[in-house]
């Protein structure tokens, strides 16, 4: 590493920090410089375990004696050049917005990311999540995925970015461990209809998580992946979709889905929050 101990937040060496938007509006129009911020030393360190290139950091002075560990790991694969710029806790409060409980930001650089064919290869349970707009349940859905043995998670082209900053540190770190990619890639007229043959083709059987009058239960899907494999009803590969915050899945969407799925509610709770229902409905579902 190299420690460069910044004078002013208008460095422009430290501009990757100041203006996110610009930097996720980059990402789209030129891919390969397209970069990623990740916040505090977990989300940092599971980035680096995943083998993604760190750009940059910066750090609060006092969080450099606890970062060692993490500057070695550079060191060894990428060399000791990458540079550390250093500033006060004032200086990160100022560049960032808020007081960063946990002094440490890196940019690092994005990822190709590979096809849906390749992430569900093998897969028994993947998780979709249809135009999921808000980070922070994007974070925590990605986060139950990977705690609750989903084995990949595709998301619609309008969804949220899992790597905007919010959305990492929510998920601790876990989207750089649990397989995922875009399915449709970048083109919003491809889901539901051309995502959803894509499943089917590939053997999935989509259950679309909803409240509508043909709904099964959480429960009754359970009964059927637990059934022999020769039963009749039968569900062997499973790609549960979640709906984006407030309207829920699209019509489209749960009239082509397999099946539409509920989790049955009490004492006149509507629904829940995608990102409890997610998490219930994977610990349910685990075969």
């Amino acid at each position: 590493m190299h420690i460069v101990r910044i004078q002013s937040i208008e460095d422009e060496r430290v501009a990757a920090y100041t203006n996110l938007t610009e930097l996720q509006l980059r990402n789209r129009l030129e891919p390969a410089k397209g970069l990623f911020i990740a916040e505090s030393p977990k989300v940092i360190d599971r980035a680096l375990d995943a083998g993604r290139e760190p750009i940059s950091l910066l750090v609060e002075e006092a969080w450099l004696e606890g970062m060692a560990g993490s500057f070695e790991q550079m060191d060894r694969r990428w060399g000791p050049d990458i540079p550390v710029y250093v500033a006060s806790p004032e200086q990160l409060k100022a560049l960032t917005g808020y007081r960063l409980h946990r002094g440490a930001l890196a940019a690092m650089r994005r990822w190709p990311l590979p096809s849906v064919e390749e992430v569900c290869a093998g897969a028994r349970r993947v998780a979709v999540m249809e135009n999921i707009v808000d980070h922070t349940n994007v974070g925590a859905l990605m986060r139950s995925a990977a705690a609750l043995q989903v084995d990949a998670v595709l998301l619609t082209p309008s969804c949220g970015d899992p790597l905007y900053r919010r959305a990492a540190r929510v998920s601790m770190g876990t989207v750089f461990q649990i397989p995922w990619t875009r399915i449709g890639g970048e083109d919003a007229h491809a889901w539901p209809d051309q995502g959803l043959a894509q499943l089917h083709d590939l053997g999935f059987t989509t259950a679309a998580m909803a409240l509508s009058d043909d709904s099964i239960s959480l429960d009754q899907l359970c009964e059927r992946l637990h059934r022999p494999s020769d039963s009749q009803d039968h569900i062997g590969p499973l790609a549960l979709i979640f709906g984006t915050e407030g309207d829920g899945l699209s019509t489209r969407t749960i009239a082509k889905a397999d099946l539409t799925v509920k989790i049955p509610m009490s004492h006149g709770v509507d629904s829940l929050n995608v990102a409890a229902s997610s998490a219930v409905a994977f610990y349910t579902t685990r075969v």
